[in-house]
């Protein structure tokens, strides 16, 4: 049977048993990686996945189960199951739970793609990263790495209020890192990012990312930064790389506004959020120069879809609006219970995962400045780029970032390279601190971000430019 009947089937037999709401995804994934080490091919992966995933609406109450098989008897036994899984939680009281409305949908969506990502000859993709890593310990890296990585996923959603969706979404990308060892010290740099660059897009943009002319560069900085001097401890201006702001949204911005966490429901994997919805549309999160949109509708940005798991279609919507928190990350039955009018952000990892609300592209929109007039605006400060390590609590409120390279910025130039830089702060006092933003973005795209219990990965975009802060606490005291 085709992929839409065995959801209809499974949509049908939850009903059957009892459900008041059921819906079910097919999910077909290709998944392909490859890593290099020191000019040498190290691992190729090569994996295949199918199978199908309903939940069932009883009551208060969702059930979920899923099953690798296809067939019409499985997909009505896994409906039933889900139905049953359902019902048994129902018998504990709990709030009523509806949906917010969304017109039911028949439609087809596929992600731009010009060059077919599995469709490349493997030996042109491990060359690439052979010459990329051969380069970089030629220029004096100890090791040197480089990864790929590409999802071909295809998906048939059905739902009892009459969706028929089905999209066909492709992601890839990479990057290239190089570390140097010295004596007590080692050092990384990585291009473009720590753990490479990736899009819902085609071949084209590791072929754009041009990774071996960058491998020289990246092995010298590496070894630079051995003997560069460590990073001054005290409170300046701190200027932040595009790479490394993404990474500041998703962890204080992008977390803290997904509606599960605020509303308590998810708490097993790096906790809840520090903001209460009773100040939602007042609560001021940053300075007027901060924009923050949720925008599944990028073109080419890692989170990017035509509908969400639940069959709703991708909406551009704020999160903060000129500083002021105005939006959130919700599923259609959380915005329910919160009074919204709106869903939209929930997916799931795979066809053997419940749906949750996950990130889509959170970022931040373009400010009227440059880089180099950032730069050339600050007297005494720091500038910091690409994530090394970072730390922030349970309620994704207070924080520590280390960054790869930073450099001395003084009378309005940049100076001298220094290593270990740091910062650290809290949400809304660091962000209320942004005074200057660049228009030069990049939707950045995270492929590993953790969520959920059994884990999910979920796959985001951060569109994020250099931008300035003031008075920001730097460096490590001895």
């Amino acid at each position: 049977m085709s992929e839409f009947d065995a959801a209809t089937a499974a949509v049908q037999a939850a009903l059957d048993a009892g459900a008041r709401y059921a819906d079910a995804r097919v999910m077909h994934r290709r998944y392909e990686s490859m890593s290099a080490r020191n000019g040498e091919i190290e691992e190729l992966t090569q994996d295949e996945s199918v199978g199908l995933g309903v939940r069932a609406l009883v009551g208060s109450s969702w059930g979920f189960h899923a099953v690798p098989d296809l067939t019409d008897a499985a997909a009505r036994d896994a409906g039933r199951r889900a139905a049953r899984i359902a019902a048994a939680s129902a018998r504990v009281p709990g709030p009523s739970v509806d949906l917010v409305p969304v017109e039911a949908a028949t439609a087809s969506w596929a992600s731009a793609c010009e060059v077919d990502p599995l469709g490349v000859p493997l030996s042109d993709k491990g060359d690439l990263l052979v010459d990329a890593t051969a380069t970089m310990a030629a220029h004096g890296a100890d090791i040197a790495e480089g990864l790929y990585q590409i999802w071909d996923t295809a998906k048939w959603f059905v739902s009892s209020e009459g969706h028929r969706v089905d999209q066909r979404i492709r992601e890839c990308g990479g990057g290239i890192s190089a570390t140097s060892i010295g004596d007590g010290e080692t050092q990384r740099r990585s291009y473009p990012s720590y753990r490479g660059q990736y899009g819902t897009t085609g071949w084209e943009l590791v072929t754009s990312l041009d990774l071996s002319a960058h491998a020289a560069q990246v092995a010298e900085e590496s070894r630079a930064l051995l003997t560069a001097p460590l990073c001054p401890a005290g409170e300046t201006d701190l200027i932040l790389g595009g790479e490394q702001l993404a990474l500041q949204i998703h962890e204080s911005v992008g977390h803290a506004i997904e509606l599960d966490r605020i509303l308590g429901w998810e708490a097993a994997f790096a906790g809840t959020s520090w903001l209460d919805l009773a100040q939602l549309g007042t609560l001021r999160y940053g300075s007027e120069l901060m924009n923050v949109t949720i925008d599944p509708a990028i073109p080419g940005a890692l989170g990017s879809f035509g509908f969400d798991d639940e069959g709703s279609p991708a909406v551009k919507r704020d999160a903060v609006r000129e500083g002021r928190w105005v939006g959130v990350l919700a599923g259609r039955d959380s915005a329910a219970v919160a009074g919204l009018d709106y869903g939209g952000s929930v997916r799931a990892d795979g066809w053997a995962r419940l749906p949750m609300v996950r990130m889509t592209n959170v970022g931040l929109e373009p400010g009227p400045h440059t880089l180099e007039e950032i730069i050339a605006a600050t007297d005494d400060g720091v500038l910091m780029d690409l994530n090394r390590s970072w730390s922030i609590d349970d309620k994704r409120l207070n924080f520590q970032f280390g960054c790869e390279i930073g450099w001395e910025v003084k009378k309005g130039r940049r100076g001298r390279m220094l290593r270990n830089p740091t910062y650290t702060g809290i949400g809304p006092l660091f962000w209320r601190s942004m005074d200057m933003l660049s228009s030069e973005t990049v939707a950045w795209g995270t492929p590993n971000c953790g969520k959920g219990q059994p884990g999910q990965t979920g796959h985001t975009g951060h569109p994020a430019a250099p931008a300035r802060f003031r008075n920001v606490r730097v460096g490590v005291r001895a």
